[in-house]
């Protein structure tokens, strides 16, 4: 099964200084049919514009995964962790039992990232930070990990307190990659930049791919393209 969720399907919300796509439900947007993909619980399409950002927040219990596709954006936490992020790049940030910090896009352009929720596989783990960059040019024509909780996973990929990988690639127009999971797990699969087909199936630009009992799947661009792929434990 893959389930196409379009772009103009997706909930949103316009805050000015601040350009929200939710593909769950998320904040004001609720929809009963769309409370998440097993332990993915959020993935929002956010721009930033330039000199703004999001005041001091805190979270719990939640591994969040910053993708910064366009721009930049800065953190900084009550761990005292601070650092820059730009485009191509990937942040992880373990909430465990509980951490405070803000974001901003310091730069003179508007940001453009997806943020991304997965529940961690257990509660009340110690809260960290951390960033790494991934250049485009090392994931073409191939999915690399960029953050894993996997027992396999190469030591670059940013750890995240879950039985799940976040994969990227940059793709040629024409070319294809395949990625093969095991039964039963879950995949959501997004393209960041370009239009693509999974098994056949057509994902335009900026669309949600819920893939269920695909073992294989072979991803080929219709044009010059960017994916991000989450894949996840099977549900509970």
């Amino acid at each position: 099964m893959i389930d196409i969720r379009t772009f103009e399907s997706l909930g949103g919300a316009d805050h000015g200084w601040l350009k929200a796509k939710h593909h769950f439900s998320f904040a004001g947007y609720h929809d009963e049919a769309r409370m998440g993909w097993g332990k993915l619980r959020v993935w929002n399409d956010d721009l930033i514009r330039a000199g703004t950002g999001f005041p001091l927040h805190g979270h719990r219990d939640m591994e969040i995964i910053t993708y910064v596709r366009e721009g930049a954006v800065s953190h900084r936490d009550h761990l005292n962790n601070e650092g820059r992020t730009k485009a191509g790049d990937v942040q992880v940030m373990s909430a465990g039992t509980g951490i405070r910090h803000e974001e901003w896009n310091l730069e003179s352009e508007d940001a453009r990232i997806f943020q991304i929720w997965v529940e961690p596989a257990r509660r009340g783990i110690a809260p960290r930070w951390e960033t790494a960059s991934f250049p485009k040019e090392g994931r073409k024509g191939k999915l690399v990990p960029l953050a894993s909780g996997r027992a396999n996973a190469p030591a670059e990929a940013l750890w995240i307190a879950q039985d799940a990988e976040i994969l990227g690639a940059t793709l040629d127009a024409g070319t294809e990659v395949t990625h093969v999971t095991q039964e039963g797990r879950l995949v959501y699969l997004v393209p960041a930049r370009g239009r693509i087909t999974v098994n056949g199936v057509t994902v335009p630009e900026r669309a949600g791919a819920a893939i269920r009992g695909e073992t294989e799947l072979v991803i080929r661009a219709g044009e010059e393209a960017e994916i991000l792929l989450v894949d996840l434990p099977p549900e509970d």
